[in-house]
């Protein structure tokens, strides 16, 4: 492995930290994005609960908030559920792009490396092709070993690059895909809880 990077010259470094980057942003995300963390099964059961038990108060609002990032955004409908409809529906919605922009962390640069990588590949194989054809300047075509050393190069850095280009996009959709499920989620939540708190709904 360690005579593959060489041979692929100084534009592996940059896949390679490509390639780190990538791979701790997808561990941390699957660490932050597990549904138990985002959307506890028994915080709304709680909620409803201690609201049929007229036992919302601030220290409770608090607790909730400090939860999960669904409780951040059901605790801004607690708080300000006395001020109306209307109040309720802006201060959750304030708090749920808090929420997504926290959510959304590091998805931008894992983008940016799913777009860069195949590039310093591309960069790497036209840096190989430029020493082929020097060689072929220099020495004519008759030493195949530097042609060969100047191709490999070429190709090494376009395949690195595009291992490390292809898990990147992947990746990144996935946590797109996931985080637009727990915004659905948040948002039927929230609506069900303004209605409810707002005599649009039975109480549960």
């Amino acid at each position: 492995m360690f005579e593959l990077i060489k041979n692929g010259g100084w534009m592996m470094l940059p896949i390679i930290l490509c390639s780190i980057t990538a791979m701790a942003i997808i561990c941390e995300r699957f660490w932050s994005l597990k549904r138990a963390k985002i959307l506890p099964a028994e915080l709304v059961p709680r909620i409803w609960q201690l609201f049929r038990n007229n036992q919302i108060e601030d220290s409770t609002i608090r607790k909730v908030k400090q939860s999960s990032p669904l409780g951040v955004v059901l605790a801004a409908g607690l708080a300000n559920s006395h001020h109306g409809r209307e109040v309720m529906k802006t201060s959750i919605e304030e708090a749920g792009r808090q929420v997504v922009h926290e959510l959304e962390r590091y998805l931008n640069t894992l983008g940016t490396i799913a777009s860069i990588a195949p590039l310093l590949g591309l960069l790497g194989t036209v840096i190989g092709m430029i020493k082929v054809f020097s060689a072929i300047m220099a020495h004519g075509v008759g030493d195949p070993g530097i042609l060969a050393g100047g191709i490999s190069e070429a190709l090494i850095t376009t395949a690195a690059g595009l291992c490390v280009a292809i898990p990147s996009v992947i990746f990144h959709r996935y946590f797109e895909r996931l985080i637009d499920e727990y915004v659905v989620k948040m948002e039927e939540e929230s609506l069900r809880l303004i209605d409810v708190m707002q005599g649009d709904r039975e109480r549960l």
